[in-house]
Formats: C-alpha cells, structure tokens, sequence
C-alpha cells in the first residue's frame, strides 16, 4: 500500500461522517449522499497515488462528492434548479462549507439516521460502520465473518428502507433524541462487543473493530457532550479494552481472568475509563454505567483473590433492577461464587436454567454450561462438570473460546 493511499484512508475514517453529512443535507437525500461520497473515495484511491496528494484533501473530497451527486440528479432528470443550488458554492474549500456547529448536526442527524428504529440490528450496525465509520464493505464483512455481499445487500436495504420511510435528513428534537439514544448506544455496544470477544472465528479479539466502537463514541460525545450514558458506555469500553494485552497469549490464545499478568493492562486505558465514568456518575449511572463501575472495579484491584466481590454483587444486583437480562444474572451468580463459595452460586445459575422459571433463556448460547460447569467442578462433582463443559465447547462458536472449554474437559480428574 503506497503513501498516498494509506493517506486516502486515514483521511476518509477521520473526516467521512463529515462528508456524508453535509452532503446529505446539501441533497436532502441520504442514499445519494453516500453513494456520492463513496465515488469521491474511489477516485480519490486513483488519483492521489499517481496525481499526489491535494493541497486540501478534505476539500478536494467534499468537492469531488458533490460535483458526483449532481451528475446523478441530472442522469436522474431531476428538476435543473435542484443541482443548480447544490453547484452554487461546491468550489468552495470545506472549511467555508460547514461551521462547527452545522458540523455537529450533520453529524449527530448521520449517527441518528444510521441506527434509525427503522432498521433491523443489523443493518444499524452495518450502516453504522459504512457511513459514519468510515469503513469499507470489505472491512466490515472481515470484522463479523460474513460474505461481503452480506454487508453490501444490508448496506442497500438499509439505504432503501430509510428512503421509502421518508426518514428527514435532520438533527432529532431533544425529545426524540432521548427516545433515541439508547438505541445508539445500543448499536455502538454491539460493534465494540464484538470486537471485544468475537463470536466466531479464529481470534478472540478483534481489536479494529472494538477501537472503532470507542472512536465512535467519542464521536457522540462531541456533538452530545452532556449525556451521562454516552460517558458511561465509553468509561465501560475504556476499561473493558485495558485488558487486552493480557488476555491472550503470543499464539492468540485466550487467558482467562485469574491467570492474567495485571502489568500489561493498559494503565493509560483505565485512567480514561475511570474520568469517563466520573463524567457518567453525577446524575445516577445507568445500564452502561454500572457495568463501567463493575470494570473499574476489576481495573483497580491488584488480583482476583483482593477484587471487591462484594462491590460487584451490588452492582450486578442495582443493573439487573434497571435492565434486567439473564447473562446479567449470571454474571452475579460468578460474583457470588468469588465471595461465598460455589454452592451459592449454583443454586443461582439452577434457576436461571430451570426450563419454567428460566424459561429457556440461555439455551442459544454457551455461557450457561461454562458457569454452571466451573462450579460443579468446583464443587467435586466431576461427572457432571464434564457433561456441562463437554456441552459448552459444542455450542461456543469461537475456535479460541472453544480450546479453553476443552482443556478444562481434560483437566478434569
């Protein structure tokens, strides 16, 4: 990969969102605004290599993308007065076309539009990464395994599906901002989860990915600097991503929690997870925020044995009250077994299995038979605990995941 062309994409991941959001409002069409944006990339990946780099890359970008958009109206017939006052100042240098605070909107109305109700999980995440991500379809498609004409039909559909609800292309009121933050969030949570433990594959972390998830928080922030869960969910990536040099070996296998060297956590990641999280505090945490107060919780303590189990316990108890969900069950239930002892804890973990009370709620995923099966061996009752991890392996669908299980079935007596 020659200079110019690494520049192209630097370029394009930092000022993208940018772009596409004064275009689309430029247009008054998100489709084309993106489809335009993604021509102006391409030339760019042409012509900057062998012609050199502009002398304002970021104009020459926005330029290029609107004199594409109107080449598009016109093929598409549209009314000659519409291209005509998107052509009006498109010479201009990009600093000229957007103050910062159209900026802020274009981009805040581009995150908004991306995780769109409207959409499925999805294309919100797909779309996400594309527009206001920066990243390329093949990118995407590499980060959740999946065929790149997967990540292009979801990409399309999307586009479609925004255009045909006639969804404006604005910065919500405050109201409907409040009624659609947490979906947002949401989608931001997904792209760095997955990037933290990858659901399948060969690597455990997919690190690119989880740096964007945090990049594009700090984005929100930005342009919504007074919401305390958006702070709090950067606060839980922070510290959640200081863990990764310790959590796998020089060959990428997994290293579990007690057996990690807390000396390459990245000190520097938690001291910005712990001012994020005193940012998220002063008006109560929320979801996102307690589960950073449980990671910060891990971040300070110098090992397992002196972790304040009992801290955790709380904080699990106080998120399963504002957002109940069972992996948050039974994650308390691990807590539980650090501070009293495994018994505890199983009956904890029975119940959530049990088919009336639980309600089959864990049946897709493997972390139910993990923990009910490192309790069982804790507890001497080894058959069981085989049957349970042996079951655990067969489901989980990570390849690095899946050797722990199966070396805890063979160090079984």
């Amino acid at each position: 990969m020659s200079d110019a062309t690494r520049a192209v994409e630097a370029i394009w991941r930092i000022e993208s969102a940018r772009i596409v959001g004064a275009l689309a409002r430029y247009t008054g069409d998100f489709a084309l605004a993106e489809d335009a944006a993604q021509e102006a990339l391409a030339e760019a990946l042409v012509s900057w290599p062998r012609d050199g780099q502009p002398a304002n890359p970021v104009g020459w970008l926005m330029t290029t993308a609107k004199r594409r958009a109107i080449d598009t109206i016109r093929r598409a017939g549209v009314q000659r007065e519409k291209y005509e006052s998107i052509a009006h100042d498109q010479d201009e240098t990009y600093a000229d076309d957007l103050d910062i605070e159209r900026i802020d909107d274009d981009v805040l109305a581009l995150m908004f539009i991306s995780c769109h109700p409207v959409l499925s999980k999805e294309a919100r995440v797909a779309l996400t990464l594309r527009v206001v991500g920066g990243l390329s379809s093949e990118e995407i498609a590499r980060a959740f395994l999946v065929p790149v004409p997967t990540i292009q039909a979801r990409i399309t559909r999307a586009k479609k599906t925004i255009a045909a609800a006639k969804v404006p292309f604005e910065a919500p009121s405050p109201e409907e901002r409040r009624q659609r933050l947490p979906g947002v969030l949401n989608v931001l949570y997904l792209i760095f989860t997955e990037g933290s433990t990858a659901t399948s594959g060969e690597e455990l972390i997919r690190t690119d990915l989880a740096r964007e998830a945090r990049r594009l928080t700090r984005v929100l922030i930005g342009v919504l600097p007074d919401e305390p869960e958006a702070y709090g969910l950067l606060a839980l990536m922070e510290l959640t991503a200081s863990r990764f040099p310790a959590r796998t070996d020089s060959n990428g296998d997994a290293i579990l929690l007690e057996d990690q060297d807390r000396t390459r956590w990245d000190r520097g990641s938690i001291r910005r997870g712990l001012a994020a999280l005193e940012q998220a505090t002063p008006r109560g945490l929320g979801p996102y925020g307690l589960q950073a107060a449980i990671a910060g919780t891990h971040a300070v303590a110098d090992s397992v044995a002196t972790t304040d189990w009992e801290r955790i316990i709380v904080l699990y108890e106080a998120l399963g009250r504002i957002a109940p969900n069972p992996i948050v069950d039974l994650n308390r239930a691990v807590a539980v077994a650090m501070a009293h002892g495994p018994m505890p804890a199983l009956e904890l973990v029975d119940r959530i299995a049990d088919p009336i009370t639980g309600a089959g709620r864990l049946d897709h995923t493997h972390l139910l038979p993990t923990v009910r099966g490192e309790l069982l061996r804790r507890l001497g009752r080894t058959v069981e605990a085989r049957e349970e991890l042996e079951r655990a392996a067969e489901m989980c669908t990570n390849e690095r995941e899946r050797a722990v299980l199966q070396q805890k079935v063979a160090d079984l007596p």
